[in-house]
């Protein structure tokens, strides 16, 4: 999953410290109450595994702000995960994240469909009944052809390029459907049968034990073909949620009031408790800051916490108004191994035990702001990971550097003076730029001199997605994060670990690894249907992957975010990355 960071030049290493003293504070219940935003503020962490300021009341304008537009708002083409959580404002799908904190959300509620899917056939064909009384915006009835269509647009990456194509992979991996737009046959798709409106069957050529956590993305939902604009389709997508499109102007502001046609009782995850839904885009990250502490606003549309001085400003001033949710990303440094001396894997360790990961965490922002050392390459979100797989001994050393194991390392693998190598980082993503330079410290001190190298941020296909651009300038360590698409192994980590998805253009397995044995692992965990045989599989594959060292792990990442105290049924979703479920949230006036 894509995040969305912005850049909030700072002193990280000074700001930790006092955002680290002002959470100690706030945790032991000291500091000044908060009435920003006219409401209940309800309590630090008050929306961490339960709901802040429950409440069934309707009315009012819920007031998102933001810096950065979505990608697309055309459910098959976003890719941000903050637009992924907003569409459910005016998308339904089959199933869906249930509305409940933390980890709950994680288990699927049928929200389209009447029930979870009947999986038969070995698990190769998934079943759907649709409910009685889904209605797109115009009052028209939500047909199973018309969720065969949205799902078919997947197919049309060349009008329609950016999205998750998860279903596409798994339906027809081979690609031989040619899309909606250039299949000129009555019965599109073949692997998904509509033999009437209200029955959808999907017929897989293997199983894959998460083909129905694919069906839950707003990727997956239905557009009536008869208003597909293709490209401009973002502009004003169809409404089959409790939300329609009012007026939109890009990178400006977005305006979302009621769908008169939804009915709620069809609908038992959406709330729909705002009368409208309003979103204003503005530069200045800071400045968004202000606003939402002054209460102007309620929520920070894009999820990526407060800038080092709104979090110090929020914790000592209003610290009832905060929240510390991990994300489900990891931010980490990938080893390239088409970089020498990154192809042998004792260079590798050398970088990792050479490191100062207590300094990289302290540069992200400190443990509450940046995270948790990491220890390993798979998020508590995700089933089967296990926080205490460390096998670089970074949480028992409090993420010192241990110099000695680092040189040890470096003679095994024929370097024992240490090497050159360089680090690249995006120039939008200044933490990124800190990050690097407090490893660029440590690493010298082993004797692996590092420079770093700022890359344009918007380029990321380009040049670090591409190994040949990657291999020329020497990239040896990229830093990046990643999380899931959906909360598996496959949805965290297949992207960035299968032999695959090691792409020419728009690489993400940065680490380029080429593992039969981490590749036969995935096939293992695709087509085993039991939960818990998946999470000792999930286990395994990453494992193998931290062990292998092809990644160094800064962060098990948090945020701290602001939450309004006019907002109502708030809480931090683990379906979401640890951002409010928006179609929960409401407003006391």
């Amino acid at each position: 999953m894509r995040f969305l960071g912005t850049s909030r030049r700072s002193s990280a290493a000074a700001s930790a410290v006092v955002v680290a003293a002002l959470l100690s504070t706030a945790a032991c219940g000291g500091g000044g109450d908060s009435d920003s935003g006219g409401g209940d503020a309800a309590g630090f962490n008050a929306a961490i595994g339960k709901v802040a300021n429950s409440s069934d009341k309707k009315g009012g304008t819920l007031k998102f702000i933001g810096v950065q537009d979505a990608d697309s708002w055309d459910p098959t083409r976003g890719y941000y995960g903050f637009a992924w959580n907003f569409m459910r404002y005016y998308t339904r799908t089959l199933v869906t994240p249930s509305a409940a904190p933390g980890e709950k959300a994680l288990e699927l509620k049928p929200d389209l469909a009447k029930s979870l899917a009947k999986v038969t056939n070995d698990g190769k064909t998934y079943t759907y009944e649709l409910k009685d009384g889904v209605t797109w915006q115009d009052g028209k009835q939500i047909t199973s052809q018309d969720i065969k269509y949205g799902i078919e647009r997947q197919w049309a990456q060349d009008v329609l390029s950016g999205g998750p194509v998860h279903v596409k992979n798994t339906l027809d991996p081979d690609g031989k459907y040619k899309g909606p737009y250039k299949d000129t046959s009555k019965e599109g798709l073949k692997a998904i049968e509509t033999p009437d409106d209200k029955t959808i069957v999907f017929n897989l050529p293997k199983p894959n034990s998460d083909f129905e956590q694919m069906l839950s993305m707003t990727s997956s939902s239905p557009v009536p073909k008869d208003k597909d604009t293709k490209s401009k389709y973002g502009l004003s997508p169809y409404s089959s949620g409790p939300y329609q499109f009012k007026d939109y102007q890009p990178n400006k502001k977005l305006t979302l009031v009621r769908n008169k046609n939804w009915k709620k009782a069809t609908d038992t995850v959406r709330k729909a408790l705002p009368d409208k839904i309003t979103v204003t885009l503005i530069s200045n990250a800071d400045e968004l800051d202000k606003r939402l502490i002054s209460g102007d606003y309620d929520v920070d549309l894009n999820a990526t916490g407060l800038s080092p001085a709104g979090r110090a400003s929020a914790l000592k001033e209003h610290k009832e108004n905060v929240d510390n949710p991990e994300t489900g990303f990891i931010r980490y440094a990938a080893f390239p191994q088409s970089v020498k001396p990154f192809d042998n894997v004792h260079c590798r360790k050398a970088v990792i035990y050479g490191s100062d990961h207590k300094s990289i965490q302290t540069a992200r922002g400190g443990p509450m702001a940046g995270g948790d050392i990491g220890t390993n390459m798979l998020p508590s979100v995700v089933p089967g990971s296990d926080p205490k797989h460390d096998p670089y001994g970074l949480a028992k050393s409090d993420g010192k550097a241990n110099e000695a194991k680092a040189k040890e390392e470096l003679k095994k693998c024929g370097q024992p003076n240490g090497f050159k190598t360089t680090i690249a980082v995006r120039n939008n993503k200044d933490v990124e730029v800190d990050s690097a330079e407090a490893m660029q410290a440590s690493l010298k001190k082993v004797g692996i001199n590092a420079q770093v190298s700022e890359y344009d941020g918007a380029q990321i296909a380009g040049i670090v997605g591409n190994p040949d651009v990657v291999k020329k300038k020497n990239y040896g360590i990229i830093i990046m994060g990643w999380g899931p698409d959906f909360n598996s192994v496959q949805g965290y980590g297949k992207p960035l670990w299968h032999s695959s998805n090691i792409l020419p253009n728009g690489n993400n397995n940065f680490a380029e690894i080429d593992d039969p044995k981490i590749d036969g692992l995935f096939a293992d965990f695709e087509a085993e249907l039991d939960k818990g045989k998946a999470a000792k599989i999930a286990t395994e594959i990453n494992n193998e992957v931290t062990d292998g060292a092809y990644y160094l792990p800064f962060t098990f990442e948090k945020m701290i975010s602001w939450r309004s105290s006019r907002l109502t049924n708030t809480y931090s979703s683990g379906a979401y990355s640890g951002q409010y479920d928006y179609a929960s949230l409401g407003v006391t006036k």
